[in-house]
């Protein structure tokens, strides 16, 4: 499956995040059959993934925003 068809695509970080907790509840629970929790496992990885991504593409915006990566921070005028 690729990355553009596994369904997490247009979610937001907030929701991917959010679904990504309620998975992994789901799991340490331990209510769930093998197959159901493999398959939660699957999607959980899936989840992450999106997760990473958004963070990499905000990182980089910080990153082109800034000089060298470095956050600026500017005091006021005592």
């Amino acid at each position: 499956m690729t990355p553009m068809m596994d369904g997490t695509e247009n979610l937001t970080f907030e929701e991917a995040l959010l679904e990504l907790e309620q998975t992994v509840a789901a799991l340490e629970s331990g209510d769930l059959t093998l197959e159901a929790s493999l398959s939660l496992f699957e999607r959980g990885r899936l989840l992450a993934t999106r997760c990473g991504r958004l963070l990499d593409e905000a990182q980089l915006r910080v990153e082109q925003l800034t000089e060298d990566g470095e956050i600026i921070v500017l005091t006021p005028p005592n």
